[in-house]
């Protein structure tokens, strides 16, 4: 998705194996300190992202802590499952994914959000995606996030929004 001219480089291609603890309470902090840490101690410019899912009817929860929403080593099934206890019996299902990608160019930061809106399901469906997805239904779409090919999820996915924008960002500075 980037333009020509820029090379993306993965943590272990520049040697990086450190696991980067996210402890800001923002996902755009979360984001800025993932980029601030590879950029501060391998000397190059990075960009990071943090992405969360928030609730309505949980004031918008797991939110930040998506990732460890029932604890800290646990997987995408057993969130989900405390997910789906915590709006038992809640009419409001709203809910929404959202993406900060954080970019450090040159010292500078800059950000870029996406977010897609929909609602939880009562059950999972779909065996596709990850996370929360088999319980994420898209604004307008009959089917969970699960249920999306590949191609058609990055389409719509709060992910893609963002990588968007910050292609759209980058092609301004090539």
């Amino acid at each position: 998705m980037l333009p020509e001219g820029i090379s993306l480089l993965s943590l272990d291609a520049i040697g990086c194996t450190s696991e980067i603890p996210e402890t800001e309470p923002t996902l755009e902090g979360n984001a800025g300190l993932k980029a601030r840490y590879v950029s501060d101690n391998f000397r190059m410019d990075c960009i990071a992202d943090d992405t969360g899912l928030e609730v309505a009817a949980l004031g918008g929860a797991p939110g930040v802590y998506s990732a460890r929403y029932a604890g800290p080593a646990a997987d995408p099934e057993a969130n989900m499952r405390k997910l789906l206890a915590a709006m038992e019996g809640k009419e409001d299902r709203r809910a929404r994914f959202r993406t900060v990608i954080a970019l450090c160019l040159g010292g500078q930061f800059h950000y870029f959000e996406g977010v897609v809106n929909g609602e939880l399901l009562k059950a999972p469906r779909g065996t596709g995606g990850f996370g929360y997805d088999p319980v994420f239904q898209p604004e307008g779409s009959p089917r969970s996030f699960a249920e999306f090919t590949t191609d058609e999820k990055n389409s719509i996915s709060h992910r893609g929004k963002a990588f968007r924008a910050l292609d759209a960002f980058l092609r301004t500075r090539v």
